[in-house]
């Protein structure tokens, strides 16, 4: 693809996005419906396409594709002007020895797939950043293959871009509900099209993604904020990343469509945009600052899919520890057996919450046999299950206090996993008869000490089991010990004995929680 190429393919983008702007517009319902996606991406392409003309007949390959990222920065309007001068400048970047063929474009994706994961702040699945992550790997896959001519990469990135664009409102529930498809992701398409028609020689097809979107269309932003861009010089990159983490406190859909390491166009809304601005000059030379009206959509808000956590709990003070943290406990005396109808009462819970994601604590107080059958259950309802591993009630805690329901159902429910797996936790339990452990030798009433499923300990006194129990849990890295004691065995707990105990983990934080209706006298948590 040469120079002539290059401008032709430009053109072609601008036209297209100006004939489909009215289309791409009637999609924009994320993440403010403002209707201007398509008229943004046709603002940045044709400030992108002003300052490659100015070069003239000094036009080549490389001067072309870096005049077109530099208008595009320059010119950037909205979410998707910023993303689309990042793929351009992208391109800049690949095509910087002159050349533009089947690894140009496959590098250029790639780039562009950095560029646009550093310049958005907070990226959401189900829109351009999607589509231009599927395009990316597709193209990468394809060379890799060893099938790296100009025109089977165009065609494949464009193939997997249409797939990826058509899949948005599985993604993103706001899309689904007003019946489109993301309205940046459709611009990103376009482009790959006309790429694509550049190399091929003819029209492509144009898969018709338009649906009106409703009358109220959803909204994920904040009501009352101001769009507010403008383009940066700072005299160091440092400079430019301390605005970023200033600027993300002051708003969302933060982007800096870097020019450079130390310039670029910056995009925030905001309802201090008078904060923004002022960190802006201050940070340094600031032009083309605007700031634009978002439309004032209360009383359209669509909440995000809702999310709950469920516990098994004994009855009691543990149980309304967790209540406390907003879960709801699924109470079981653990006098009963097994046999009481404790999935019935979970799935029925789960149904009369309400909510799209179900997270289920066990805690240890659920069989196999159970387990699998609140899995099989959760497929008769339009509910996600995610049972965690949570063995004990205190790996429970540890889960529920990194709980985010504004995760992703699968980083949250990890994150929680995770925690409780790195807890490392033992029970304490009172003998009941004279036995000989691999611990030694124990008298009925002892205290023993459970790691796993091994008797760890033998002790006469609380707090020397309970110092001695938590000295086999605690290394140089722990912070964090937490007791669930039984009680009717609070009162012969004492801190200070129980700290001396601990030698020289001194810093070490204690919580200590009271606890009724367990089966261990004690449960010890270490973080």
């Amino acid at each position: 693809m040469d120079a002539a190429g290059v401008l032709e393919w430009a053109r072609t983008a601008v036209e297209q996005l100006s004939e489909r702007r009215a289309e791409i517009n009637a999609l924009n319902v994320f993440p403010v419906p403002d209707a201007d996606t398509g008229s943004n991406m046709t603002y940045t392409m044709t400030a992108a396409l002003d300052e490659a003309l100015k070069l003239g007949e000094l036009g080549d390959v490389a001067r072309i594709t870096e005049a077109l990222a530099v208008g595009s920065v320059r010119g950037a309007r909205g979410n998707s002007g910023v993303v689309l001068s990042q793929v351009l400048r992208a391109i800049a970047q690949a095509a910087a020895d002159g050349v533009i063929d089947g690894h140009t474009i496959q590098e250029a994706l790639s780039i562009a797939r950095s560029l646009v994961d550093r310049a958005i702040t907070d990226p959401v699945e189900g829109t351009v950043v999607t589509v231009l992550r599927s395009a990316a790997i597709e193209v990468e896959h394809l060379v890799e293959a060893g099938h790296a001519a100009l025109p089977d990469v165009v065609n494949a990135a464009v193939k997997a871009a249409r797939t990826a664009l058509a899949r948005t409102p599985s993604q993103l529930a706001v899309l689904r509900e007003a019946g489109v498809v993301d309205a940046g992701g459709q611009g990103l398409v376009i482009l790959l099209e006309s790429l694509a028609e550049q190399i091929n020689g003819n029209p492509p097809h144009h898969p018709s993604h338009h649906s009106e979107p409703a009358e109220e269309p959803s909204f994920h932003g904040k009501t009352g904020d101001l769009e507010v861009m403008f383009y940066i010089a700072c005299d160091s990159a440092q400079t430019l990343d301390a605005l970023h983490n200033e600027l993300e406190t002051l708003g969302d859909s933060l982007l800096i469509a870097r020019e450079t390491n130390t310039r670029g166009t910056v995009h925030i809304h905001s309802r201090r945009a008078g904060e923004v601005i002022q960190k802006a000059f201050a940070a340094g030379d600031v032009s083309e600052l605007r700031l634009e009206i978002l439309p004032d959509t209360s009383g359209s808000f669509t909440e995000e899919p809702r999310r709950v956590l469920m516990a098994v709990a004994p009855d009691g003070l543990v149980a309304e520890l967790y209540r406390s943290a907003g879960v709801k406990v699924v109470a079981r005396n653990i006098a009963q057996s097994k046999s009481d109808d404790v999935v019935a009462k979970i799935v029925s819970i789960a149904r009369k919450s309400g909510a799209d994601e179900v997270i289920l604590l066990p805690n240890g107080l659920l069989t196999k046999r159970e387990l699998v059958s609140i899995e099989r259950s959760s497929h008769a309802f339009e509910q996600s299950v995610v049972i965690l591993p949570t063995a004990t009630l205190v790996a429970g805690l540890a889960a529920v206090s990194v709980h985010e329901p504004a995760q992703p159902l699968a980083v949250d429910s990890y994150a929680m996993a995770e925690a409780a797996g790195s807890m490392r936790t033992a029970t304490i339990r009172a003998a009941t008869s004279a036995a000989l452990t691999q611990a030694g030798a124990c008298s009925k009433g002892d205290l023993l000490s459970f790691i796993g499923p091994e008797i760890a300990l033998v002790s006469e006194e609380l707090n020397d089991a309970l110092s001695r129990t938590a000295l086999r849990l605690l290394d140089g890295s722990s912070e964090q010990i937490t007791l669930l004691i039984a009680q009717d065995r609070q009162s012969a707990f004492d801190e200070d004995v129980f700290r001396r105990g601990l030698g020289t983990h001194t810093d070490v934080e204690i919580t200590v929680y009271p606890a009724t209706g367990m089966e261990n006298l004690v449960e010890i948590g270490v973080e």
